[in-house]
């Protein structure tokens, strides 16, 4: 089993400062560069706004964008939908294309008790000017189904490749169980695309295309899958650097938390395993003595390259790093040279009533077992937050994404960017 280290101090990694760089959201959950205002980036706000924040760290007081009107109506308490995900086409500099992913209303002919409809649009920017988003130039890509209100994913990135990746979550409610979910675990059936990552190319066919080289294919297939075997996917990001391998954090049940390098076609487990251990639906809180390997068509099941435990599954363990993972990015900036190669992420909190984030660093060792300890914060581990997301801007630096509450209220959701002090 890949156990991580009690969280300690990151050996040579110098104390890190968090630089308050923006605030004034309610809960963000993306930043991207924005490259056509230099030293510009772009934050998604869960409630539906994308602002622009300029190199003087000011906040844009005109949004850049408003969906909040297209999309379902959110809880002012704890909810897990809303505007999920944001990025740039990459030839966005020329072409003023942008693709969200949201939650919108249940659409027409959908199951009356579902939730609500998950949508990944395009969009472009107005052609009179570069800082808004033209509200009309919505194109809708996909959608599908949502049967709870939680697990929905979200995250969307561009590859190396061009392509778009989507990351979803399997449905919601829990141990990968009730409505809208498959006898065997929507992350283990191919005909849904709940509990997966997929990838689709923007560039062709309409609305898109499926690439010719996606893996998987047979009578109901959907062939947008490009990996499978997720729970909650919060956030997934590509290395810029190294060998561009795509990182997903997933979202454990009780028990633990996990990273993986995901690869093309391959299986990642949920709901047959839980990290490394055997999950019983059943018996959500006890691992199964034998952790299968392979799946029921008889495909490996990929181990995480990190995984630690969970809070809430392990009381008291001076080794449980928190109740949600959040994901990070591999560094490949400038400024915290000691990072470089190292994976940034975090855990959402420590607790659930009180905003105990923890920021962490994973030594990725060039292969398959990861280890990690916490990041050293002006002499603190924790963040006085819930983390929601990291970003990262055109330099490769880092940004921390926060929200004051478990909820969706007031605007105190904040930006650190990650610094040090070298004086």
């Amino acid at each position: 089993m890949l156990m991580s280290p009690p969280p300690t101090r990151g050996g040579e990694i110098p104390e890190i400062t968090l630089e308050p760089f923006a605030g004034g959201f309610t809960s963000p959950v993306a930043l991207v560069p924005f490259p056509t205002e230099k030293g510009s980036v772009l934050v998604a706000d869960q409630v539906g706004v994308v602002s622009i924040v300029n190199s003087r760290k000011i906040l844009r007081g005109q949004p850049f964008m408003s969906i909040s009107d297209r999309m379902v109506e959110l809880r002012q308490g704890f909810d897990e939908r809303g505007l999920l995900g944001l990025a740039l086409h990459p030839d966005y500099s020329e072409n003023g294309r942008l693709f969200v992913y949201y939650s919108a209303p249940l659409r027409e002919g959908a199951p009356a008790d579902w939730d609500h409809t998950s949508r990944i649009s395009e969009f472009r920017v107005k052609e009179d000017s570069a800082l808004q988003v033209d509200p009309d130039s919505e194109r809708v890509l996909l959608e599908f189904d949502q049967p709870y209100f939680n697990h929905n994913g979200g995250c969307i990135v561009f590859g190396p490749d061009g392509h778009l990746y989507i990351a979803t979550g399997d449905g919601g409610n829990a141990n990968g169980t009730g409505r809208g979910h498959s006898e065997i675990g929507n992350g283990q059936d191919l005909t849904h695309l709940l509990g997966k990552i997929l990838r689709i190319d923007v560039d062709h066919g309409d609305p898109y295309a499926v690439p010719e080289d996606n893996p998987f294919s047979g009578e109901g297939v959907r062939r947008e899958i490009w990996a499978m075997g997720m729970r909650n996917p919060w956030r997934i990001t590509f290395d810029r650097g190294g060998d561009h391998a795509l990182v997903a954090a997933d979202i454990g049940q009780t028990l633990y938390e996990e990273v993986n390098v995901v690869e093309r076609g391959g299986n990642y487990g949920w709901n047959l395993r839980e990290g490394t251990i055997g999950f019983d639906p059943a018996k959500p809180g006890e691992p199964k003595a034998d952790a299968p390997t392979r799946d029921l068509a008889g495909r490996p099941l990929l181990p995480p390259v990190l995984e630690y435990k969970n809070s809430n599954g392990f009381r008291n363990d001076p080794e449980a790093g928190g109740i949600s993972i959040t994901g990070g990015y591999i560094y490949r900036g400038e400024a915290i040279p000691e990072l470089t190669g190292r994976y940034v992420f975090a855990d959402w909190t420590m607790n659930w009533a009180v905003p105990r984030g923890i920021i962490y660093h994973a030594e990725t060792n060039d292969g398959d077992s990861w280890t990690m300890g916490a990041l050293p914060l002006d002499g603190s581990n924790q963040v006085q937050a819930y983390i929601t997301a990291f970003g990262e801007d055109a330099r490769g630096e880092l940004y921390v994404l926060t929200n004051k509450f478990n909820g969706l209220m007031r605007r105190e959701g904040r930006i650190y960017k990650l610094v040090v002090d070298r004086s």
